[in-house]
């Protein structure tokens, strides 16, 4: 599965969980003007919005807690294991995306299931 393709599914879970009514929700929509209120609900974003998330520090500091964690661990996911360069803790990275999902009450989709079951088989793609 592409990579751009995991990185979708954990974005529109985590915004799906989002606190509609936190600064972070807001600033979402501040940035994304021209993007539907169901589509901002519902997390649909394309890939260069979210690089442009990743990318904004001030969004960044809107996020709390919980949400923090979640947003933190879906960064590092990102950045060191479905981009260019493989970290060489990114079972750790994923495994830290997955425990901080589940206390933000994130559904788990197909595509975060489908990268945690994969860690080993991505493992040795790594390697070689």
């Amino acid at each position: 599965m592409p990579s751009m393709h995991l990185k979708l599914g954990p974005k529109k879970n985590f915004v799906k969980a989002m606190n509609q009514k936190e600064a972070a929700f807001t600033h979402l929509r501040e940035t994304f003007p021209r993007l539907s209120e169901a589509k901002l609900k519902e997390g649909i974003f394309i890939g260069s919005q979210i690089r442009d998330f990743i990318k904004n520090e001030y969004f960044d500091k809107l996020f709390q807690g919980d949400e923090k964690a979640v947003w933190d661990s879906f960064k590092f996911v990102v950045k060191g294991f479905l981009g260019n360069r493989g970290a060489q803790n990114y079972e750790e990275l994923v495994n830290n995306l997955l425990q901080s999902y589940q206390k933000l009450d994130c559904n788990m989709s197909l595509k975060v299931q489908f990268l945690h079951s994969h860690l080993d088989f991505s493992q040795r793609i790594m390697l070689h």
